[in-house]
């Protein structure tokens, strides 16, 4: 009798490379020109990274020179999510970006409803912040990575856990 195989789908951002990244953007804004006498800044609280910025045209500055070190760095833009420019003290402008930690409710219904629209004979199941599927044949759940990673799902995913 076979073994059923399984593999989970995540969706987990390094803290520590986004740490990273961040000093890395802070050092080069105290080095550029265009920053020089700006009250600029970033940090990270939790899973959440706030931008701070003289106006909406500096923070759009900050945002880009953050998501190139993120990039350099490996971590996936998919997984920040941008709230509104707000206004902060002094006249300056703030914006947090949103980290990524685990699967949405809703994202994860969703992909388990792709995965049975697919009609192969694997089993999906959302355990907490990610999805596992099962399934006897190592080739469907192949076929359900290959169509989950061409699917556009607006969230960075992982398949981890092979078994």
């Amino acid at each position: 009798m076979a073994k059923d195989s399984s593999f989970d789908i995540a969706s987990k951002i390094d803290l520590q490379e986004v740490d990273n990244a961040i000093h890395q953007t802070q050092k080069e804004i105290g080095q550029r020109f265009d920053f020089k006498g700006t009250n600029v800044n970033v940090w990270r609280e939790g899973n959440d990274i706030i931008l701070q910025g003289d106006d909406e045209f500096k923070l759009r500055a900050l945002v880009e020179v953050l998501e190139g070190r993120l990039v350099k760095r490996k971590v996936p833009l998919k997984g920040l999510s941008y709230g509104k420019v707000e206004p902060a003290a002094g006249g300056t402008a703030r914006q947090r970006a949103a980290v990524q930690r685990g699967i949405p409710a809703e994202k994860a219904r969703e992909i388990v409803k792709l995965i049975k629209a697919m009609g192969l004979k694997v089993q999906a199941q959302i355990m907490e912040d990610q999805v596992r599927v099962t399934g006897r044949s190592k080739d469907d759940l192949q076929a359900v990575v290959q169509q989950l990673r061409q699917a556009e799902l607006g969230i960075d995913v992982q398949f981890t856990n092979y078994r």
